[in-house]
């Protein structure tokens, strides 16, 4: 048998013959000495345990080393009113350490079993009973949480496992616990019995047996029972304390040692305050100053050193960490991976325009981005990709950038201390500033000062201010490159959407009719041609309704146009007044028909190229009569031509719109101003 399992053998078998066979003193001596040894090492190993389970063999313990006090108490009982003494610890305990003063004892004696069992173990008591209560209500909860991360894939099948022994240990221990905590409250009501029970028949034998006379025999058997008491109680009061850490021991990272340094220290302001409260104690009272000052100099030193080294650690973990980040960045096999993202939407600028985008200095560029973002959800009907801001001391210091998906698509420069002022039409010479463009329309501009801002208003010009005029640049160009942002995720995103209001509608069009790579070539075609997504129900029942007859894109989405009739009526016209259009000869029309080639992946355009050239010039020369008579340029066309118009005109003039008959309302006023021909 292993040497560990016969020692606790052993000393079970001692407890049985204390309580039986009598000891002499020098045993006892021995035996007392074990036990206030024993009860240091359990409040040592109490205090330096991280959590509970660490020392889980606590409630047994609790119970041996309760029995071997009491079989100790039983043998010292019996030799001090056998024998009159009980050993030189005990005597040592009577005289030394109370003064010999038998009444003296007995009051530090009841002082300590006053605090034994009202305090420590009362409160001890309480906490192991609610301790039990709490775990074992909470153990379905943790079951359940240890489940769905098991089913989540979170935690392995071993580390469920042993979560689940924890929890059981758990609750074994804490139950344990409030059984245990019932030992130290009966050995604190037996400490007082005996002492009481030693100092009366104490008193007879004295008087009775050995002749004593009743102040000898108090004084004798007194002083011993105190002796007694005291060794006894000391060790009692040990393990009522450490049975109070241990079940009041919340799991940490450190041992309670350093738990109570690191939280009482980690506010050096305090011991400020604590230094100021104890100095002004010495000065406003008759407190000696001698005291009261080289304690408060202790509590303020202290809290100067503290926060020195707090400062210190900060700045040592502030580097740390950003060497240990950068570290790691650089050997993990993802940081190559990382420099190949590309963000959808990138807005950079110079260091001269930080203070657009800082909030603490009035910057409230984030606010409207968050607005551009919305305010395009509503217009086209598509989720714009969250835009990416930062600064680049590669720029000029008041130049901006705007990247799609990595490549530079718009650029401009601002002037923060200044204002954009665009002309009416008619300039305003004392309207004096630095000449421009404006970036979002390519509209002639002048920065101008802030003095000069209510002149320029009252001659009619538009002012604006910085912020204004790149939030009008970004979302313009987001408009522009619409069809460039939306992909088959952002497509999967708007089906998922649709398919919780109309789930039937969605599953007629995917994945059996059309896939989603399909779709999201429709959607990109209309956004194209700055036409909204919004309405989806309309656009997936016209899939739905053509996607089974044709696999064609192009083709579906003239389909889909022309169920967005009256969205397309209301965008391209004013209501009240006609919509003014120019249209394409019949000759025209015709030439375009017969020049429309069909192959199996698709029909395209083949025109002859300088017929292709004579009809651009021409379409430029009346689109340009119509602006000069302040209309917007519509080109209307018939449905079998409009898309391969399209497809010639989006290269050289794609900001033309070109609109067929039937994607028009028949309460559309429609007024021809001009007739393109060759």
């Amino acid at each position: 048998m292993p040497l560990k399992d016969l020692s606790v053998l052993l000393g079970v078998i001692l407890i049985v013959i204390m309580l039986i066979i009598p000891l002499p003193p020098g045993m006892l001596d021995f035996l007392i000495i074990i036990n206030i040894s024993i009860a240091l090492l359990i409040i040592l190993v109490a205090m330096n345990t991280k959590e509970p389970l660490q020392f889980s063999i606590f409630p047994t313990l609790l119970l041996l080393v309760t029995l071997f006090r009491l079989g100790l108490n039983v043998s010292t009982t019996r030799s001090i009113l056998g024998n009159g003494e009980a050993g030189n610890v005990i005597d040592t305990f009577g005289s030394f350490v109370v003064g010999g003063n038998a009444l003296v004892g007995f009051v530090v004696f009841l002082i300590l079993i006053i605090i034994q069992f009202i305090v420590i173990t009362k409160g001890a008591e309480r906490v192991s009973e609610v301790g039990a209560r709490f775990t074992l209500d909470a153990m379905p909860g943790k079951q359940m949480s240890i489940d769905a991360d098991l089913n989540a894939g979170i935690i392995s099948e071993t580390e469920a496992k042993e979560r689940r022994q924890k929890i059981e240990r758990e609750a074994d221990f804490y139950g344990s616990m409030d059984g245990a905590s019932k030992f130290v409250k009966g050995d604190a009501i037996a400490g007082i019995v005996i002492v009481i029970i030693n100092i009366i028949f104490g008193l007879i034998i004295g008087m009775m047996q050995l002749g004593l006379s009743i102040g000898e025999s108090a004084q004798k058997f007194t002083l011993l029972t105190v002796g007694d008491g005291l060794v006894s109680q000391i060790p009692a009061l040990l393990i009522s304390t450490a049975t109070g850490i241990i079940v009041t021991r919340a799991a940490s990272k450190g041992n309670l040692g350093q738990d109570i340094t690191e939280q009482i220290f980690a506010y050096p302001k305090m011991l400020y305050v604590a230094g100021g409260t104890i100095a002004l104690l010495g000065i406003m009272t008759p407190i000696n100053p001698l005291i009261t000052f080289p304690i408060a100099g202790l509590l303020l030193a202290g809290g100067y050193f503290l926060s020195k080294a707090e400062k210190e650690a900060e700045m040592t973990d502030i580097v740390a960490s950003t060497e240990e980040e950068t570290n790691e960045d650089l050997k993990s096999p993802e940081s190559v991976v990382n420099l190949l993202q590309i963000d959808p939407i990138e807005f950079e600028f110079g260091y001269g325009l930080i203070p657009l985008a800082d909030a603490n200095q009035g910057g409230d560029l984030l606010d409207r981005v968050v607005m551009i973002r919305r305010q395009l959800a509503i217009e086209l009907g598509m989720i714009v990709p969250v835009i990416r801001i930062r600064d680049n001391i590669q720029l000029q210091p008041n130049e901006y950038v705007i990247k799609i998906k990595g490549n530079e698509v718009a650029k401009g420069d601002l002037l923060l201390d200044h204002y954009m002022a665009m002309s009416p039409g008619v300039e305003d010479e004392s309207i004096v500033g630095i000449d421009t463009i404006e970036p979002a329309f390519g509209l002639p501009a002048q920065w101008i000062s802030e003095e000069m801002k209510e002149q320029a208003e009252l001659s009619g010009y538009t002012v604006v201010d910085p912020p204004s005029v790149v939030s009008t640049h970004l979302t313009e160009i987001i408009k522009k490159h619409a069809h460039e942002l939306i992909g088959r995720q952002e497509t999967k995103q708007l089906v998922d959407h649709l398919k919780e209001s109309y789930p039937t509608l969605v599953e007629d069009v995917t994945p059996n009719t059309l896939s989603v790579g399909e779709i999201q070539k429709v959607l990109a075609k209309l956004l194209k041609e700055n036409i909204s997504i919004r309405n989806l129900p309309i656009i997936f029942e016209t899939l739905a309704d053509y996607g089974q007859m044709t696999k064609d894109t192009d083709l579906i989405t003239e389909y889909v146009r022309q169920a967005l009739s009256r969205q397309i009526s209301k965008q391209f016209s004013v209501p009240g007044e006609p919509l003014y259009v120019i249209t394409l000869s019949g000759k025209i029309e015709k030439l375009i028909a017969d020049s429309i080639q069909q192959t199996e992946h698709g029909n395209y355009l083949s025109l002859d190229p300088n017929d292709s050239q004579q009809l651009l010039d021409a379409v430029v020369v009346e689109m340009e009569r119509l602006s000069q008579m302040g209309q917007m340029p519509v080109l209307l066309c018939s449905p079998a031509v409009r898309m391969f118009v399209r497809q010639l005109l989006e290269r050289y003039i794609p900001h033309v719109p070109v609109l067929s008959y039937n994607e028009l309302e028949p309460t559309v006023e429609v007024q021809s101003v001009g007739v393109v021909s060759l």
